[in-house]
């Protein structure tokens, strides 16, 4: 077990995953609707600027219309293969598709990483390997500063039952934190592959804060990512449950074959969308 603790913790910080790391010759293959602003957003009490890569829907140009809108972290890999570290997850076309199909129209804020920093700023619990956390100041950063400037530059609908927060890993934890930090702010979650052997303390937390009934979890494991990482996926989610949260508002997905890696999460993004911010019972 310690084995592949260890091996997982090197995939989990390494370095790679740097901003727009990936080799200059990579060729691009973001779609027309993906958007790098100019202007870097600082994140207040952390003493450092994130750039941000946006998504908008093939009618935002053309259309009167506001859209729900989905945070996202490790903003490098979901668009394009020249940024991404080892392959992205495909965002754009999935929401383009879903768009075609007529089912699914979304904004989606991708929040790159913060290279080195990425394993504090993904975690809200002091770690003895990693160090002190920054999972506080970030979420604060995308609650109280990056959804007033999203929502006053963009045709969003600003409630919480139309925005949602996404991730994997390191991401996937830090997001099941900001839903049940800021449920005033956030409806649903995507968390893709929680690093929750990183945070023990996830635990507990996540127990003495119940989530508004008509917020949505999906959860998201590979059975082939680490020996820890299904029971602790299974812990809590039974965690979740013991809180009182609907059967049919959280769902915990086991994919026995799946790594821990952009293919598997790219491939379950469209089901996972599709149940988030489909009709409610």
């Amino acid at each position: 077990m310690r084995t592949s603790l260890l091996l997982l913790a090197a995939l989990l910080a390494a370095p790679a995953v740097a901003a727009d790391a990936a080799p200059a010759a990579k060729a691009s293959t973001a779609l027309p609707g993906v958007h790098r602003p100019p202007e870097q957003i600082a994140i207040p009490g952390l003493d450092r600027k994130r750039q941000l890569r946006l998504y908008l829907p093939p009618g935002y140009a053309t259309s009167k219309k506001r859209y729900p809108v989905l945070y996202m972290h490790d903003g490098q890999n979901l668009f394009d293969e020249a940024t991404a570290y080892a392959a992205e997850w495909k965002v754009d076309e999935t929401l383009d598709a879903l768009s075609r199909e007529g089912k699914l129209e979304l904004i989606v804020v991708g929040i790159d990483n913060g290279a080195d920093k990425r394993m504090t700023e993904l975690n809200a619990w002091d770690h003895p390997r990693f160090g002190r956390a920054e999972g506080r100041q970030y979420t604060d950063f995308i609650v109280k500063t990056l959804k007033p400037l999203i929502d006053a530059r963009y045709r969003t609908l600003p409630g919480r039952l139309d925005t949602a927060i996404m991730g994997s890993s390191m991401g996937g934890l830090a997001s099941h934190y900001a839903i049940v930090r800021y449920p005033q702010v956030f409806g649903k979650a995507g968390v893709f592959s929680p690093a929750y052997w990183t945070a023990p303390a996830s635990f507990d937390f996540v127990a003495s804060r119940p989530l508004p009934k008509d917020a949505r979890v999906y959860m998201l494991m590979g059975g082939m990512e680490g020996e820890s990482m299904v029971p602790d996926a299974e812990r809590m989610a039974g965690v979740v449950r013991a809180s009182g949260h609907p059967v049919d508002a959280t769902v915990l997905r086991i994919v026995p074959e799946a790594k821990h890696d952009e293919g598997f999460w790219s491939g379950e993004l469209r089901a996972a969308l599709l149940w988030m911010f489909g009709p409610r019972r």
